[in-house]
């Protein structure tokens, strides 16, 4: 069974709990069925951490900033990218057929942001393993933790959901040939493009919010 910091760190992960969220530890306690301990310990963890920050007395779910997201994404293209130049040179024939079978699955879901959004990160964590490099994959983890911060995903975009699945089949191309530096190009165009589509959706939203 998974302890009281994974339990929270999944809820967080799934949109269960949104940014800007209050956590309350006895509510925590009665939903995982878990006694207050160890839920008290894990939202010092998620603190310390950066999850949660503190609104007064409560501890909410953390927002991104615009400079935290920038910063974020500037840390995610650089492993990203190396985790695909890895992945082409060590993924096994099964990994890329697992690769590729995602990239096609997920086509049936076109139109769903949010089974989208979560078919996402399974893609990407698949690349991280089959990057074969352990470091890296933990560095990943951390990084994609943090992207559960944002409160919307930018698959939600008008015409996203479909060029992102065109972007992700470039990587798989790349990685099946064992070309590194495509993979590598590859990775970093749909990152780069996944930014500039959340850059403009807040935007947008911000100027909605003003009208």
């Amino acid at each position: 069974m998974k302890d009281a910091y994974s339990l929270i760190l999944s809820a967080i992960d799934n949109g269960s709990y949104r940014p800007g969220d209050r956590l309350v530890e006895s509510e925590l306690a009665e939903r995982f069925g878990v006694s207050r301990t160890p839920v008290r310990e894990a939202l010092q963890r998620l603190e310390t951490q950066s999850m949660l920050k503190r609104d007064g007395r409560s501890l909410i779910v953390a927002t991104l900033d615009h400079n935290q997201l920038a910063e974020l994404y500037t840390v995610r293209a650089e492993l990203e990218a190396l985790a695909a130049r890895l992945a082409a040179r060590h993924a096994t024939p099964e990994e890329v057929r697992v690769l590729a079978g995602m990239v096609e699955d997920d086509r049936a879901i076109l139109g769903d942001p949010q089974a989208l959004a979560r078919a996402n990160r399974r893609f990407h964590h698949q690349i991280h393993l089959a990057s074969h490099n352990r470091y890296l994959v933990q560095q990943l983890d951390l990084v994609h933790r943090s992207m559960a911060l944002m409160a919307r995903t930018s698959l939600a975009a008008q015409g996203r959901d479909v060029v992102t699945l065109d972007e992700h089949q470039a990587i798989v191309d790349a990685i099946a040939a064992h070309d590194g530096a495509a993979a590598e190009q590859a990775l970093r165009h749909h990152i780069s493009m996944a930014f500039e589509t959340r850059l403009k959706e807040e935007a947008r939203l911000a100027d909605e919010e003003e009208d």
